[in-house]
């Protein structure tokens, strides 16, 4: 099980914070353990299946919305453009407005399913800045309640998700369309 420590323990000006090693991250880091996609995008494969199997919730003109394979929090969403382009800049002003409107109408769609007190909403740009697939645009929209992160990814490696992401889409989906 992981330590904390203090600043005290370290050589050099000690400070406020504790240290809490997780020496079980690097394996993600070095992106052991990362779903492997045989050369082909899952961003630009997901849509040319049916949405219940390609796990998308609502499609636009220009991009879609597609649930996060591996969650932070139930009913983590994605929004994607079609185009395969990895870089915010490389977007046409109709696909950055589409992601907009997308990203909007999810945050509706997910209060009135979920109710979640927030959301954390942003694009990882390239692996350094935490993009598990950074050949491919996304845009995370992360719902988030009072209390509800804890100690359990860090010491039990461990997510506590109380919702399938099979439910999670089909409530979000019935709800989009209603």
């Amino acid at each position: 099980m992981p330590e904390a420590e203090t600043s005290d323990d370290f050589a050099g000006v000690p400070d406020a914070f504790q240290r809490l090693w997780t020496p079980h991250r690097m394996v993600y880091i070095k992106g052991d353990g990362k779903p492997r996609h045989d050369h082909e995008c899952p961003f630009c494969s997901s849509p040319r299946r049916d949405d219940a199997d390609g796990l998308i919730v609502a499609r636009g003109e220009h991009a879609y919305v597609v649930m996060n394979l591996f969650p932070y929090a139930p009913g983590h969403l994605l929004v994607c453009p079609y185009r395969h382009v990895a870089d915010y800049p490389d977007l046409t002003p109709e696909e950055a407005m589409d992601v907009a409107a997308l990203t909007q109408r999810a945050m509706t769609v997910v209060r009135q399913v979920s109710r979640p007190d927030g959301f954390n909403i942003g694009i990882n740009q390239g692996a350094v800045a935490g993009a598990g697939i950074g050949m491919h645009l996304h845009q995370h929209i992360v719902p988030r309640w009072s209390g509800d992160m804890n100690f359990l990814p860090i010491v039990a490696q461990t997510r506590a998700l109380p919702q399938l992401i099979g439910e999670a889409r089909t409530l979000l989906a019935e709800a989009w369309r209603a």
